[in-house]
Protein backbone atom coordinates (compact mmCIF):
# COMPACT_ATOMS: atom_id res chain seq x y z
CA UNK A 1 0.00 0.00 0.00
CA UNK A 2 1.17 3.19 -1.05
CA UNK A 3 0.16 6.99 0.83
CA UNK A 4 -0.56 9.34 -1.87
CA UNK A 5 -1.67 12.76 -1.92
CA UNK A 6 -3.57 14.69 -4.89
CA UNK A 7 -3.91 18.25 -4.81
CA UNK A 8 -6.45 20.67 -5.92
CA UNK A 9 -8.15 24.01 -6.15
CA UNK A 10 -11.61 22.72 -5.53
CA UNK A 11 -13.73 19.98 -6.03
CA UNK A 12 -16.14 22.04 -8.52
CA UNK A 13 -17.97 20.94 -11.36
CA UNK A 14 -15.00 21.37 -14.00
CA UNK A 15 -13.32 18.12 -16.08
CA UNK A 16 -10.32 18.10 -14.37
CA UNK A 17 -12.19 18.49 -10.31
CA UNK A 18 -14.11 15.43 -11.45
CA UNK A 19 -11.07 13.08 -13.07
CA UNK A 20 -9.26 13.95 -10.31
CA UNK A 21 -12.45 12.54 -7.78
CA UNK A 22 -12.57 9.58 -9.95
CA UNK A 23 -8.56 9.13 -9.83
CA UNK A 24 -9.04 9.04 -6.37
CA UNK A 25 -10.98 6.78 -5.75
CA UNK A 26 -9.25 4.22 -8.25
CA UNK A 27 -6.38 4.76 -6.87
CA UNK A 28 -8.26 3.83 -3.29
CA UNK A 29 -9.63 0.84 -5.08
CA UNK A 30 -6.39 -0.57 -6.52
CA UNK A 31 -5.52 -0.59 -2.35
CA UNK A 32 -3.57 2.72 -1.84
CA UNK A 33 -3.89 4.84 0.99
CA UNK A 34 -5.38 8.19 -0.97
CA UNK A 35 -5.73 11.98 0.39
CA UNK A 36 -7.12 14.81 -1.96
CA UNK A 37 -6.37 18.31 -0.60
CA UNK A 38 -8.31 21.28 -1.73
CA UNK A 39 -6.39 24.52 -1.64
CA UNK A 40 -9.56 25.94 -0.55
CA UNK A 41 -12.64 23.37 -0.34
CA UNK A 42 -15.54 22.31 -1.14
CA UNK A 43 -17.33 21.81 -4.63
CA UNK A 44 -20.00 19.35 -6.16
CA UNK A 45 -18.05 16.95 -6.97
CA UNK A 46 -17.24 16.30 -3.17
CA UNK A 47 -19.98 13.95 -3.42
CA UNK A 48 -18.69 11.91 -6.21
CA UNK A 49 -15.45 11.24 -3.95
CA UNK A 50 -15.04 7.34 -2.89
CA UNK A 51 -15.51 7.24 0.86
CA UNK A 52 -12.05 5.62 1.61
CA UNK A 53 -10.26 9.01 -0.04
CA UNK A 54 -9.99 11.41 2.57
CA UNK A 55 -10.75 14.90 2.24
CA UNK A 56 -8.58 18.05 3.60
CA UNK A 57 -9.82 21.21 3.02
CA UNK A 58 -7.13 24.20 3.77
CA UNK A 59 -9.62 26.60 3.23
CA UNK A 60 -7.00 29.43 2.07
CA UNK A 61 -9.08 32.48 0.59
CA UNK A 62 -7.37 31.47 -2.95
CA UNK A 63 -5.12 29.22 -4.27
CA UNK A 64 -1.95 31.64 -4.25
CA UNK A 65 -2.35 32.12 -0.61
CA UNK A 66 -2.12 28.61 -0.11
CA UNK A 67 1.58 28.13 -0.04
CA UNK A 68 2.63 28.13 3.85
CA UNK A 69 -0.03 25.89 5.20
CA UNK A 70 0.52 23.51 2.41
CA UNK A 71 4.10 23.40 3.10
CA UNK A 72 3.06 22.91 6.69
CA UNK A 73 1.00 20.03 6.06
CA UNK A 74 3.13 18.14 3.70
CA UNK A 75 6.33 18.53 6.15
CA UNK A 76 3.76 17.29 8.31
CA UNK A 77 2.29 14.52 7.10
CA UNK A 78 4.49 12.63 4.42
CA UNK A 79 3.24 10.73 1.51
CA UNK A 80 5.08 8.19 -0.90
CA UNK A 81 4.04 10.21 -4.03
CA UNK A 82 2.03 13.93 -4.49
CA UNK A 83 -0.06 14.62 -7.55
CA UNK A 84 -1.18 18.35 -8.20
CA UNK A 85 -3.90 19.34 -11.48
CA UNK A 86 -4.35 22.49 -13.17
CA UNK A 87 -1.22 25.04 -13.73
CA UNK A 88 -2.18 27.82 -11.25
CA UNK A 89 -2.59 24.56 -8.13
CA UNK A 90 0.70 22.91 -9.91
CA UNK A 91 2.79 26.56 -8.88
CA UNK A 92 1.67 26.66 -5.96
CA UNK A 93 2.18 23.24 -4.90
CA UNK A 94 6.47 23.08 -6.31
CA UNK A 95 6.29 26.08 -4.05
CA UNK A 96 5.26 24.42 -1.13
CA UNK A 97 6.81 20.86 -1.85
CA UNK A 98 10.56 22.96 -2.31
CA UNK A 99 9.93 24.64 1.03
CA UNK A 100 8.99 21.47 2.84
CA UNK A 101 11.24 19.51 1.50
CA UNK A 102 9.18 17.03 -0.29
CA UNK A 103 10.07 17.83 -4.00
CA UNK A 104 11.31 14.68 -5.32
CA UNK A 105 7.76 13.10 -4.58
CA UNK A 106 5.96 15.85 -6.31
CA UNK A 107 4.27 15.42 -10.04
CA UNK A 108 2.42 17.95 -11.29
CA UNK A 109 0.05 17.95 -14.55
CA UNK A 110 -1.60 19.39 -17.04
CA UNK A 111 -4.75 19.14 -18.27
CA UNK A 112 -5.49 21.31 -21.37
CA UNK A 113 -4.03 23.21 -24.13
CA UNK A 114 -1.78 25.33 -22.25
CA UNK A 115 -0.88 27.60 -25.44
CA UNK A 116 -4.59 28.22 -25.50
CA UNK A 117 -6.08 28.22 -21.95
CA UNK A 118 -3.20 30.36 -20.60
CA UNK A 119 -5.41 33.34 -22.39
CA UNK A 120 -8.46 32.57 -21.03
CA UNK A 121 -8.41 33.89 -17.39
CA UNK A 122 -7.16 37.20 -17.42
CA UNK A 123 -6.45 37.39 -13.06
CA UNK A 124 -2.90 38.62 -12.95
CA UNK A 125 -2.50 35.92 -10.47
CA UNK A 126 -3.69 33.01 -12.71
CA UNK A 127 -1.39 35.32 -15.90
CA UNK A 128 1.70 35.16 -13.38
CA UNK A 129 1.28 31.08 -12.60
CA UNK A 130 1.30 30.75 -16.68
CA UNK A 131 4.36 32.53 -17.29
CA UNK A 132 6.18 30.80 -14.37
CA UNK A 133 4.82 27.32 -14.67
CA UNK A 134 7.13 26.43 -17.80
CA UNK A 135 10.37 27.55 -15.92
CA UNK A 136 9.51 25.32 -13.13
CA UNK A 137 8.51 22.29 -15.40
CA UNK A 138 12.29 22.83 -16.30
CA UNK A 139 13.23 22.83 -12.92
CA UNK A 140 11.62 20.32 -11.23
CA UNK A 141 13.01 16.60 -10.69
CA UNK A 142 9.49 14.53 -11.83
CA UNK A 143 8.43 15.49 -15.70
CA UNK A 144 4.91 16.66 -16.14
CA UNK A 145 2.00 14.50 -16.68
CA UNK A 146 -0.16 15.61 -19.37
CA UNK A 147 -3.71 14.34 -20.54
CA UNK A 148 -2.82 13.52 -24.21
CA UNK A 149 0.07 13.17 -26.32
CA UNK A 150 -1.10 16.45 -27.83
CA UNK A 151 -1.51 18.62 -24.64
CA UNK A 152 2.53 17.31 -23.98
CA UNK A 153 3.43 18.53 -27.39
CA UNK A 154 2.12 22.14 -27.79
CA UNK A 155 4.11 22.46 -23.74
CA UNK A 156 7.41 21.25 -26.12
CA UNK A 157 6.38 23.43 -28.99
CA UNK A 158 5.09 26.77 -27.26
CA UNK A 159 7.41 26.58 -23.79
CA UNK A 160 10.87 26.45 -22.71
CA UNK A 161 9.46 22.73 -21.91
CA UNK A 162 11.58 20.16 -23.19
CA UNK A 163 10.54 16.47 -24.61
CA UNK A 164 12.15 15.17 -21.16
CA UNK A 165 10.03 17.33 -19.36
CA UNK A 166 6.97 15.54 -20.35
CA UNK A 167 5.43 12.08 -20.14
CA UNK A 168 1.18 11.19 -20.49
CA UNK A 169 -1.14 9.43 -18.67
CA UNK A 170 -5.07 8.99 -19.70
CA UNK A 171 -7.86 10.13 -17.75
CA UNK A 172 -10.18 8.11 -15.44
CA UNK A 173 -13.32 8.81 -17.40
CA UNK A 174 -15.42 5.41 -17.51
CA UNK A 175 -16.16 2.57 -14.80
CA UNK A 176 -14.24 -0.72 -15.64
CA UNK A 177 -17.81 -2.35 -15.73
CA UNK A 178 -18.87 0.52 -17.99
CA UNK A 179 -19.75 -1.97 -20.57
CA UNK A 180 -22.18 -4.14 -18.40
CA UNK A 181 -23.67 -0.66 -17.21
CA UNK A 182 -26.86 0.13 -18.53
CA UNK A 183 -26.96 4.12 -18.69
CA UNK A 184 -28.92 5.63 -16.20
CA UNK A 185 -32.54 7.21 -17.76
CA UNK A 186 -32.86 10.86 -19.37
CA UNK A 187 -33.51 13.73 -17.40
CA UNK A 188 -34.74 16.09 -20.39
CA UNK A 189 -38.37 15.92 -21.16
CA UNK A 190 -37.08 15.76 -25.35
CA UNK A 191 -35.48 12.69 -24.32
CA UNK A 192 -37.70 10.75 -21.95
CA UNK A 193 -40.57 11.18 -25.15
CA UNK A 194 -38.71 11.74 -27.74
CA UNK A 195 -40.58 12.44 -31.22
CA UNK A 196 -38.11 14.05 -33.49
CA UNK A 197 -34.15 13.83 -33.53
CA UNK A 198 -32.19 15.10 -31.00
CA UNK A 199 -28.62 16.77 -31.05
CA UNK A 200 -26.70 16.72 -27.12
CA UNK A 201 -23.45 18.83 -26.41
CA UNK A 202 -22.36 19.11 -22.91
CA UNK A 203 -19.67 21.51 -21.30
CA UNK A 204 -19.16 25.32 -19.77
CA UNK A 205 -20.87 28.06 -21.42
CA UNK A 206 -17.59 29.53 -22.70
CA UNK A 207 -16.31 30.19 -25.59
CA UNK A 208 -13.62 27.37 -25.60
CA UNK A 209 -16.47 24.96 -26.35
CA UNK A 210 -17.62 26.44 -29.42
CA UNK A 211 -21.67 26.64 -28.91
CA UNK A 212 -22.02 29.56 -31.19
CA UNK A 213 -20.83 27.44 -34.08
CA UNK A 214 -22.59 24.43 -33.16
CA UNK A 215 -25.85 26.53 -32.91
CA UNK A 216 -25.03 28.00 -36.56
CA UNK A 217 -24.39 24.46 -37.80
CA UNK A 218 -28.00 23.56 -36.24
CA UNK A 219 -29.46 26.33 -38.00
CA UNK A 220 -28.48 24.77 -41.20
CA UNK A 221 -29.58 21.13 -41.14
CA UNK A 222 -32.13 20.45 -44.13
CA UNK A 223 -34.09 18.44 -41.19
CA UNK A 224 -36.59 21.41 -39.25
CA UNK A 225 -37.71 19.17 -36.89
CA UNK A 226 -34.18 18.31 -34.85
CA UNK A 227 -33.88 19.94 -31.54
CA UNK A 228 -30.57 20.60 -29.88
CA UNK A 229 -29.40 20.51 -26.34
CA UNK A 230 -26.62 21.76 -24.85
CA UNK A 231 -26.01 20.87 -20.82
CA UNK A 232 -23.98 23.08 -18.61
CA UNK A 233 -23.49 26.65 -17.01
CA UNK A 234 -21.30 29.63 -18.28
CA UNK A 235 -21.25 33.45 -18.62
CA UNK A 236 -22.14 32.74 -22.32
CA UNK A 237 -26.10 31.79 -21.41
CA UNK A 238 -27.70 34.77 -23.23
CA UNK A 239 -25.33 35.28 -26.12
CA UNK A 240 -26.21 31.82 -27.13
CA UNK A 241 -29.93 31.90 -26.31
CA UNK A 242 -30.01 35.37 -28.24
CA UNK A 243 -27.97 33.95 -30.97
CA UNK A 244 -30.68 31.21 -31.39
CA UNK A 245 -33.51 33.61 -31.74
CA UNK A 246 -31.98 35.30 -34.46
CA UNK A 247 -31.23 32.52 -36.14
CA UNK A 248 -34.91 31.33 -35.83
CA UNK A 249 -34.22 28.11 -33.92
CA UNK A 250 -34.99 28.73 -30.45
CA UNK A 251 -38.45 26.65 -30.35
CA UNK A 252 -36.23 23.52 -30.80
CA UNK A 253 -33.22 24.76 -28.93
CA UNK A 254 -32.66 24.23 -25.01
CA UNK A 255 -30.47 25.02 -22.02
CA UNK A 256 -31.17 23.34 -19.39
CA UNK A 257 -28.07 23.80 -16.76
CA UNK A 258 -25.62 21.46 -15.32
CA UNK A 259 -26.33 17.99 -15.52
CA UNK A 260 -24.25 14.92 -12.86
CA UNK A 261 -25.12 12.03 -15.61
CA UNK A 262 -24.53 13.11 -19.39
CA UNK A 263 -24.41 9.77 -20.38
CA UNK A 264 -27.78 9.09 -19.38
CA UNK A 265 -28.62 12.10 -21.69
CA UNK A 266 -26.35 11.33 -24.63
CA UNK A 267 -27.70 7.59 -24.46
CA UNK A 268 -31.12 8.31 -25.17
CA UNK A 269 -30.56 11.17 -28.30
CA UNK A 270 -29.40 10.60 -31.66
CA UNK A 271 -26.16 12.28 -31.96
CA UNK A 272 -23.33 14.15 -30.03
CA UNK A 273 -21.17 16.92 -30.56
CA UNK A 274 -18.42 18.40 -29.68
CA UNK A 275 -17.98 21.68 -31.15
CA UNK A 276 -14.42 22.82 -28.94
CA UNK A 277 -12.32 25.63 -30.01
CA UNK A 278 -9.38 23.80 -28.33
CA UNK A 279 -9.31 20.71 -25.37
CA UNK A 280 -6.69 18.67 -23.51
CA UNK A 281 -8.44 15.24 -23.68
CA UNK A 282 -12.20 15.78 -23.80
CA UNK A 283 -13.77 13.88 -21.20
CA UNK A 284 -17.52 14.08 -22.43
CA UNK A 285 -16.14 12.92 -25.78
CA UNK A 286 -15.47 9.33 -24.28
CA UNK A 287 -18.83 8.99 -22.35
CA UNK A 288 -20.28 9.62 -25.15
CA UNK A 289 -18.39 7.42 -27.42
CA UNK A 290 -18.90 4.67 -24.53
CA UNK A 291 -23.04 4.65 -24.92
CA UNK A 292 -22.46 3.92 -28.49
CA UNK A 293 -24.70 6.74 -29.71
CA UNK A 294 -23.22 8.96 -33.30
CA UNK A 295 -20.43 11.15 -32.52
CA UNK A 296 -19.31 13.99 -34.53
CA UNK A 297 -16.03 16.15 -33.27
CA UNK A 298 -14.26 19.19 -34.33
CA UNK A 299 -10.39 18.26 -34.48
CA UNK A 300 -9.58 20.73 -32.28
CA UNK A 301 -6.44 21.23 -30.40
CA UNK A 302 -6.17 18.95 -28.55
CA UNK A 303 -7.58 15.42 -27.97
CA UNK A 304 -10.16 14.61 -30.31
CA UNK A 305 -7.79 13.32 -33.19
CA UNK A 306 -5.92 10.85 -30.80
CA UNK A 307 -9.46 9.37 -29.49
CA UNK A 308 -11.11 9.08 -32.09
CA UNK A 309 -7.65 7.91 -34.14
CA UNK A 310 -7.56 10.73 -36.81
CA UNK A 311 -11.51 10.36 -38.08
CA UNK A 312 -11.56 6.68 -38.10
CA UNK A 313 -14.22 6.22 -35.18
CA UNK A 314 -16.35 9.37 -35.93
CA UNK A 315 -15.96 12.37 -38.12
CA UNK A 316 -13.94 15.45 -37.39
CA UNK A 317 -14.40 18.23 -38.76
CA UNK A 318 -12.61 21.85 -38.84
CA UNK A 319 -12.89 24.10 -36.28
CA UNK A 320 -15.35 27.29 -36.40
CA UNK A 321 -16.55 25.89 -39.88
CA UNK A 322 -20.57 25.20 -38.99
CA UNK A 323 -21.11 24.54 -42.73
CA UNK A 324 -18.81 21.15 -42.10
CA UNK A 325 -20.25 20.54 -38.69
CA UNK A 326 -23.88 20.44 -40.25
CA UNK A 327 -23.03 18.27 -42.81
CA UNK A 328 -20.96 15.79 -40.66
CA UNK A 329 -24.16 16.11 -38.01
CA UNK A 330 -26.66 15.38 -40.94
CA UNK A 331 -24.44 12.70 -42.25
CA UNK A 332 -25.09 10.73 -38.98
CA UNK A 333 -28.89 11.60 -38.20
CA UNK A 334 -29.14 9.90 -41.79
CA UNK A 335 -26.99 7.02 -40.90
CA UNK A 336 -28.36 3.35 -39.09
CA UNK A 337 -27.61 4.36 -35.88
CA UNK A 338 -25.75 1.49 -34.87
CA UNK A 339 -22.94 1.74 -37.85
CA UNK A 340 -19.33 1.85 -36.00
CA UNK A 341 -21.39 1.44 -32.76
CA UNK A 342 -19.00 -0.98 -31.67
CA UNK A 343 -15.82 0.53 -32.10
CA UNK A 344 -16.95 3.67 -31.05
CA UNK A 345 -17.43 1.55 -27.34
CA UNK A 346 -14.10 -0.08 -28.04
CA UNK A 347 -12.20 3.41 -28.47
CA UNK A 348 -13.70 4.29 -25.27
CA UNK A 349 -12.50 1.66 -22.84
CA UNK A 350 -8.95 2.63 -23.35
CA UNK A 351 -10.21 5.46 -20.78
CA UNK A 352 -11.09 2.82 -17.85
CA UNK A 353 -10.66 3.73 -14.17
CA UNK A 354 -8.19 0.89 -13.18
CA UNK A 355 -6.16 0.74 -16.69
CA UNK A 356 -5.15 4.98 -15.69
CA UNK A 357 -4.95 4.56 -12.06
CA UNK A 358 -2.27 1.58 -12.91
CA UNK A 359 -0.76 4.26 -15.86
CA UNK A 360 -0.59 6.88 -12.80
CA UNK A 361 1.24 4.54 -10.35
CA UNK A 362 3.76 3.90 -12.92
CA UNK A 363 4.02 7.69 -13.66
CA UNK A 364 4.08 8.51 -9.67
CA UNK A 365 6.00 5.94 -8.75
CA UNK A 366 8.34 5.36 -11.35
CA UNK A 367 7.62 1.51 -11.09
CA UNK A 368 6.77 -0.95 -14.33
CA UNK A 369 2.50 -0.93 -14.86
CA UNK A 370 1.22 -3.35 -12.04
Amino acid sequence: MKKLLIILHDLNAGGAEKMMARLAGALAEAGNDVTLLMLTGGGINAERLDPRVKQVELRSARSSTAVPALARFLRNNRFDAQLAALTHVNVVAIAAAALSGTLARLHVSERNAFSYDKHVNPAMRVRAAYLLAPLLYRLIPNPVICVSHGVAQDLINTTITRRQDVTTADNPVLDNDFREKAPGCPSHTWLQEKTMPVIIAVGRLARQKGFDTLIAAFARLPNLSTRLIIFGEGTLRAQLLEQARALGVAERFDLPGYISDPRAEVAAADCFVLSSRFEGSPNVLIEALSTGTPVVSTCCPYGPQEILEDGAIAPLVAVDDPAALAQAITLELTSPRDLNRQARIDAAARFMSARAANTYLAALLRSQPL
